[in-house]
């Protein structure tokens, strides 16, 4: 069994249409999806119509909910905002109904989805500390939780007899072991901020037990372009090939 888990695609169609063809060629048995198809990019009803092909398990994020008025948007950075409020008028009924209808968490086998944290799903907490992962490995009922919400790849894993384990790695491999809880964070399609530009999505072999972490270059400037010509912050272009 094979997974493909992808995660703030951002309305960004160049970099998520780059990682469907790539992820096809590993012939996967499903999608997972943990958050944020729209928000910042210039496509964002497009990107809604590439997951709905995809039939994906999938849960909201902060962009989604705030689309649609399910979450408020008080707490984003301007240019967040301004996208936000532009990307509303551009959605459908269906597009809108369709982001109204995402959970904030799935759980599917042994796995569950989630766009920030397990504990508080819908204040949209960052994790960036093995003390912030704790407190959602801690309530985890499964092996894995696969999450995005920060656009950093990281994995925070902790053997579950033993309370205080927690650890984190960057690794891009992940094997998966017997007796621990995994969170792993995959990083963004979209907009990535690790420093690393291109489109970051993971891959899970359930028979190996095997996670990877991979990147995928795509065509930024026409991201950029898009962006600009609909009129969205420069900052929002400008950030793509920055990978920040």
């Amino acid at each position: 069994m094979k997974y493909a888990i992808i995660s703030d695609v951002h309305s960004n169609l160049e970099a998520f249409q780059k990682v469907i063809d790539e992820i096809k060629k590993d012939k996967v048995d499903k999608y997972l999806f943990v958050g944020d198809i729209v928000g910042y990019g210039a496509n964002p009803c497009e990107c809604i119509e590439e997951l709905k092909k995809l039939k994906c398990v999938a849960v909201a994020g902060n962009h989604d909910y705030g689309a649609v008025e399910l979450s408020s948007i008080d707490n984003f950075n301007s240019y967040a905002k301004e996208a936000i409020q532009w990307t509303m008028n551009k959605l459908s009924k269906k597009d809108k109904e369709f982001l109204q209808k995402l959970p904030l968490v799935q759980t599917i086998d042994d796995i569950t989805l989630v766009h920030s944290t397990l504990q508080n799903p819908e204040k949209w907490e960052y994790i960036r500390s093995t003390f912030q992962a704790h407190k959602s490995i801690e309530i985890q009922k499964t092996s894995l939780l696969f999450a995005g919400h920060s656009h950093v790849p990281i994995t925070f894993c902790e053997q579950s007899e033993i309370k205080g384990s927690i650890k984190f790695s960057k690794e891009i491999r992940i094997q998966i072991e017997d007796g621990y809880k995994y969170f792993i964070n995959v990083g963004s399609i979209g907009q990535p901020r690790d420093g690393d530009p291109k489109a970051c999505y993971a891959i899970y072999d359930k028979d190996n037990k095997i996670v990877e972490i991979r990147r995928m270059e795509y065509d930024i400037k026409k991201a950029q372009e898009k962006i600009l010509e609909a009129g969205l912050p420069n900052r929002l272009a400008e950030r793509l090939e920055l990978g920040e």
